[in-house]
């Protein structure tokens, strides 16, 4: 089963907020929206969006400081949607963090084409090297990043927004163990309670969906007393040859 693009809309303009809701639904966007900055920080945590569309004049807390405190701990796409137009309101939001900026009124055909841009720059790894667009594909396991799609020997697999936001991480960091801090503050940022409680409940989760036998795992293994490590990407050893 094929994983929705998840983006949270923070915007307090209802007109605006149902606007880019409705179009991004007609896309086969998932969306999830708050009109307040620090819901909306809250909801990057524990929703693991893949695109966050920003308004900077928000009643509680000033957009600025939203880019701020998501930018301390997650790269998640940010495109900032605000109808301020003066560069120096610009060059601020992009300096801290921001991915593009969008003034308004705009059209949906340009959002769009903003989102697909993030996204396509999204999820880069670690190392910072240029998104990997073609499948993972290691011992009959394949993930298709494009489609958001996992398959294990042909048969499609079910995971939730977080489990593949693991599991797509790892992939792309193939070979490379990933610490429990480093998995948590891509995943949930530092304001999940009890965060290495979750992670292992979503790794047997993950394990229970992908391995043959979860107590002997090939894909994902562990690396004890520090975070997990995906196997080589068949792809990248192709490469080596």
């Amino acid at each position: 089963m094929q994983a929705k693009v998840t983006i949270l809309i923070i915007e307090d303009e209802k007109n605006i907020c149902d606007f880019i809701a409705t179009t991004l639904k007609a896309q086969g966007y998932k969306t999830i929206t708050t009109g307040l900055g620090r819901e909306g920080i809250s909801l990057t945590a524990s929703q693991c969006p893949d695109v966050i569309l920003l308004d900077l004049g928000l009643p509680d807390v000033d957009g600025m400081e939203v880019i701020r405190q998501v930018r301390s701990y997650s790269a998640i796409p940010i495109i900032v949607i605000s109808a301020r137009t003066q560069e120096k309101e610009k060059v601020m939001a992009l300096d801290l963090g921001a991915d593009d900026y969008i003034t308004k009124p705009f059209g949906s055909s340009e959002l769009l084409a903003r989102i697909r841009t993030a996204l396509r720059h999204g999820n880069r790894p670690v190392g910072g090297s240029a998104m990997v667009d073609r499948p993972y594909k290691a011992k009959g396991l394949v993930i298709d990043f494009d489609r958001r799609l996992v398959t294990v020997e042909g048969e499609a697999v079910h995971l939730t927004q977080v489990e593949f936001k693991i599991v797509s991480f790892l992939a792309r960091n193939a070979g490379r163990v990933m610490t429990y801090d480093t998995l948590i503050s891509h995943v949930w940022g530092p304001y999940a309670d009890d965060n290495n409680r979750i992670l292992r409940v979503n790794m047997a989760n993950i394990r229970r969906k992908l391995e043959k036998n979860p107590a002997e795992p090939q894909f994902i293994l562990t690396e004890i007393g520090v975070g997990y490590r995906m196997a080589e990407d068949e792809n990248q050893e192709n490469d080596t040859e």
